[in-house]
């Protein structure tokens, strides 16, 4: 089976001849749609689609799977309405709580098709450094929120009457800026190897991240460089200035937006799992439609 946001992505390329602009209609940024169409491209088994100097255009496969790609879109949209209707979902409020990385590349997809199928809906978002978003599900100020815990950690219990869902597991990566010794090979690099290497320490009082770095630190991994902020953004400049390497999300890297190389890391235990917060049974039906989107679009995706 093909999946629809895969499908919906074909169709924007079809209907602007772009990749960026398909992107920016759907709310991706570019390599993330890019990762979807060939994924898309692996389920059909066929070349779907031409990249060139102006843009994009779909091959004769592509051209036929997007053809019956917008029938299958319009009937999961008119399904959706109807459903909304049964529902009750035709007004109200939707609150959404995420932090940053989720925020910019996974959850504007998602609240896209919520907002196509459920237009009167009215949305709000608010950005919670994790756990925040946890106490901010169990205080009733959002309606639901994504978040994140690291391993190695020990993660705390979810308050009662709250569940914390995984939706996907990541592995942590060594980014080192391009060139870097560290990044030659193509296989796993030993942890043990970043000992006496200039670390870049990312938030070492986060919560979420005291585990990794104490990890680090038992492999003599030292920082060299403490970034005092969670957010991965400078901590990816800094990198890629060559001022030292960080462990850091695999998602991070691969979309940062200075260049970066990757390596994998051995022993492959370094971890992050995003996850939903919600309230289970007492959800509200728009709650309750936003988690099957995000259940969906990403739950196939928890397994490490």
């Amino acid at each position: 089976m093909y999946d629809p946001t895969r499908l919906a992505a074909l169709v924007a390329v079809a209907e602007t001849g772009s990749i960026t602009r398909a992107a920016a209609h759907l709310g991706y940024t570019a390599p993330a749609l890019s990762q979807q169409l060939a994924q898309l491209e692996r389920e059909a088994g066929a070349t779907l689609l031409v990249r060139h100097h102006r843009g994009a255009r779909l091959t004769a496969a592509g051209e036929l799977l997007a053809g019956r790609a917008r029938r299958v879109l319009d009937e999961l949209d008119q399904a959706r309405h109807e459903l909304a209707q049964l529902a009750g979902l035709s007004g109200g409020r939707l609150r959404v709580g995420t932090f940053t990385t989720a925020g910019v590349h996974l959850l504007p997809p998602v609240l896209s098709a919520f907002r196509r199928a459920h237009p009167d809906v009215e949305l709000a978002v608010t950005e919670y450094e994790p756990p925040g978003g946890i106490a901010a599900v169990t205080a009733g100020e959002v309606d639901l929120a994504l978040t994140h815990t690291y391993e190695p950690a020990v993660a705390d219990p979810p308050p009662p009457g709250v569940t914390v869902e995984p939706l996907l597991v990541e592995e942590l990566v060594l980014a080192t800026a391009v060139g870097h010794r560290l990044s030659e090979g193509s296989g796993r690099l030993a942890v043990a190897e970043l000992a006496g290497r200039p670390l870049i320490s990312s938030a070492p009082a986060h919560p979420p991240r005291r585990g990794v770095e104490s990890a680090l630190a038992e492999a003599g991994a030292t920082p060299a460089v403490v970034c005092e902020s969670p957010g991965y953004a400078l901590v990816c400049a800094l990198v890629s200035a060559g001022l030292g390497v960080a462990v850091v999300p695999e998602m991070v890297a691969s979309l940062s937006s200075t260049p970066l190389a990757v390596r994998r890391l051995e022993p492959a235990d370094f971890r992050r799992t995003i996850s939903v917060v919600h309230r289970g049974d007492r959800a509200t039906a728009a709650a309750a439609t936003l988690l099957a989107l995000l259940r969906s679009g990403f739950g196939r995706a928890a397994a490490p």
